[in-house]
């Protein structure tokens, strides 16, 4: 993808889309078209290369990226029903995918479900970090993480 890296999105985009035309079943020529369509924004365009990427099949790496760019790309587009449908295959299929359950936060807050963007950002944040300052207080932020709501009042 020398186009994609010196910036010539629009080419790539071209080049990729006469590739799917020549190679309709190739899942990873898909994969980048799908790909090319987002860097270009024109997300709209990118959804029917995400589907048939993922209905064809790929490898796990581009399997997660192309759960992503579809579940991103729906949520981008104002889609977020068919976004959380989306991440939550993407999460069932690969559990420990951060970035995956850091998007479908996203669209949890989109669809007002805040309670649980938080607590999952919460839980990531914890599960991942190195901050000391953070660790030090991972037991108090994973026991909140589900109770942001409640109050200890005497």
């Amino acid at each position: 993808m020398n186009l994609r890296e010196k910036g010539k999105h629009i080419e790539s985009n071209e080049l990729l889309m006469k590739l799917v035309e020549k190679f309709p079943n190739n899942a990873f020529i898909n994969y980048q078209c799908a790909w090319s369509f987002d860097i270009i924004g024109e997300e709209t365009k990118a959804i029917p290369y995400y589907k048939n990427a993922i209905k064809l099949g790929l490898p796990a790496k581009e399997l997660q990226g192309a759960f992503l760019g579809l579940g991103s790309t729906y949520r981008t587009v104002g889609e977020y029903k068919k976004s959380k449908s989306v991440f939550a295959k993407g999460m069932e299929l690969f559990p420990k995918n951060r970035a995956l359950q850091t998007f479908y936060a996203m669209t949890l807050y989109n669809l007002s479900e805040h309670d649980k963007a938080m607590e999952l950002l919460l839980n990531c944040i914890i599960d991942t970090t190195n901050d000391a300052e953070i660790m030090s207080y991972r037991r108090a932020i994973k026991f909140y993480s589900d109770k942001l709501d409640e109050k200890w009042i005497d």
